[in-house]
């Protein structure tokens, strides 16, 4: 379990470093039928810079903890990148995108966390 603090912990960083927003972790670990322990979820305001947080995310989770994702889609239209750390998942949206998606209400029987934006 320290791991999954370690990789969503280094997942953080790497989405304020390139100034994400909405940051929001959903706790899975107890919820029956989840596919995973965790989601982190955010957002950008471009299709490019939902590209370079994705690609942050990849690059400093592979520097920090030698952790490769085991698969991630989403590049093409960069409108919604989603992550596979296995037990943790990233999904990074354009506002609108996640709105229409609502990850947060489809899995709200899982804790959830909010981290403040940095400005």
């Amino acid at each position: 379990m320290q791991e999954n603090k370690d990789i969503v912990k280094e997942i953080v960083e790497a989405v304020q470093d390139r100034k994400g927003k909405h940051i929001t972790i959903i706790d899975l670990s107890k919820v029956d039928g989840a596919s995973t322990d965790t989601f982190v979820i955010c957002e950008g305001r471009s299709t490019s810079q939902v590209s370079a947080i994705a690609d942050s995310i990849r690059e400093e989770v592979q520097k920090k903890t030698s952790r490769k994702p085991y698969n991630y889609d989403g590049y093409r239209n960069s409108q919604w990148i989603v992550i596979d750390y296995g037990e943790v998942m990233v999904h990074i949206f354009l506002p609108d995108v996640r709105e229409y998606y609502n990850i947060e209400d489809l899995w709200s029987d899982g804790k959830i966390k909010e981290i403040p934006d940095l400005d």
